[in-house]
């Protein structure tokens, strides 16, 4: 979700299929359009793992429209060209008008049903073996939908997807952090007798004047119930190193989402690198961090510091439609990534994932057997 991005755009043209896409001042140069290609195709062969995308953020225009036909709504646009035209925000609250508005049309267990398997199968089509999904159920608890079919219809289509097209998946409930606290106690006490469905809890949304403290009772009570912890610490916003400090220290969460600003500490750098703690990095919209000093490319630096970065999507249906693969050829023209450190973001993500043993030790089979056939060591 925007939120968690300290560079806001609006709809991005560009595509895999570009292959050299659009780079800021401060990137690379350009590389032969030959060895561009080359990469493209490595990362879509790449095996994958996906943990900070959005649910909600994969609705895409065409499914606003097939469900808002299903469920007898009217939406305010002609047609998927005029509705996609509209995704122009110039910040975050312009982001979250458009983001909470377009979920309104999710209504039925079949709409979240439908809903997380496109998901599911645009990944599944980039060679993502496994994915946690981030959902958001206070707003649709706030339109009357209940629980189980939010839940229910997301378990349903988890299940087909592992079933028809080989990809594991689970399910992150996310507190609504510019909604009370109260709310979101409400939300996870609802959600608790659907435990077995959930593997973590996460925060998202507004980050200005919504610190993860604020939620502490919550995240106890959640991990109390065997789920894991995880907190966005948005990039560049107010605060936002005290924040990430709380989410190490006070809440010991077990990953965090985003998180680019600890660049600019050495002692969190420190703290999260003893704690071996992880962060789900969605570099395309939050690439730089801006401080007193030069900005700083996010991965770049996060991989220098020798963080456990992984590579992410976020809200894909309203940034272009730019998926995981889109995502990595970006990351790795603007930060200068190596086949060899591709793969390395690929086995953190891997090593990161709250899934079984055996679960993961197949992916990083896989996922060392690809690089075994491409000649990348390292």
């Amino acid at each position: 979700m925007l939120s968690r991005r300290g560079l806001v755009r609006g709809v991005l043209g560009a595509s895999c299929a570009a292959l050299a896409p659009s780079l800021p001042a401060w990137s690379t140069p350009a590389v032969p359009a030959d060895d561009a290609a080359d990469m493209v195709r490595f990362i879509a062969a790449l095996p994958k793992a996906e943990y900070h995308v959005h649910l909600e953020g994969t609705l895409e225009a065409e499914m606003k429209f097939a469900l808002a036909k299903r469920n007898g709504l009217d939406l305010p646009f002609a047609d998927v060209a005029a509705m996609k035209a509209s995704y122009v925000y110039h910040d975050l609250p312009s982001f979250l008008a458009i983001y909470y508005d377009g979920m309104k049309v999710l209504r039925t267990e079949q709409d979240f049903h439908d809903l997380a398997y496109a998901y599911l199968a645009r990944a599944a089509s980039q060679n993502i073996l496994y994915a946690e999904m981030f959902f958001d159920p206070q707003e649709h608890l706030k339109r009357g939908v209940p629980m189980a079919a939010v839940i229910g219809g997301i378990t349903s289509a988890r299940e087909s997807a592992a079933a028809q097209l080989g990809i594991g998946s689970q399910l992150i409930l996310c507190f609504v952090r510019d909604l009370s606290a109260e709310s979101a106690m409400e939300t996870l006490n609802a959600a608790l007798p659907f435990r077995q469905h959930l593997v973590a809890v996460g925060l998202d949304s507004d980050e200005k004047d919504h610190p993860p403290i604020k939620f502490a009772a919550h995240f106890a009570k959640a991990r109390a119930a065997g789920l894991k912890v995880t907190a966005h610490c948005d990039l560049n916003q107010k605060d936002i190193l005290e924040h990430i400090r709380q989410a190490i220290v006070d809440i010991r969460v077990d990953r965090i989402d985003h998180g680019g600003n600890i660049l600019e500490s050495p002692e969190l750098i420190a703290m999260a690198r003893a704690r071996n703690l992880s962060f789900t990095v969605c570099p395309s919209f939050s690439g730089t961090v801006r401080g007193e000093a030069p900005p700083i490319d996010v991965v770049r630096g996060m991989l220098d510091a020798g963080l456990n970065v992984t590579i992410n999507s976020d809200d894909p249906a309203y940034m272009g439609s730019e998926y995981l693969n889109e995502v990595l050829v970006q990351a790795q023209a603007r930060s200068a990534l190596t086949k060899a450190e591709l793969v390395g973001l690929s086995r953190n993500a891997f090593k990161a994932g709250w899934m079984g043993e055996a679960p993961r030790a197949a992916c990083l089979a896989r996922l060392d057997a690809f690089a075994r056939a491409e000649g990348v060591t390292g």
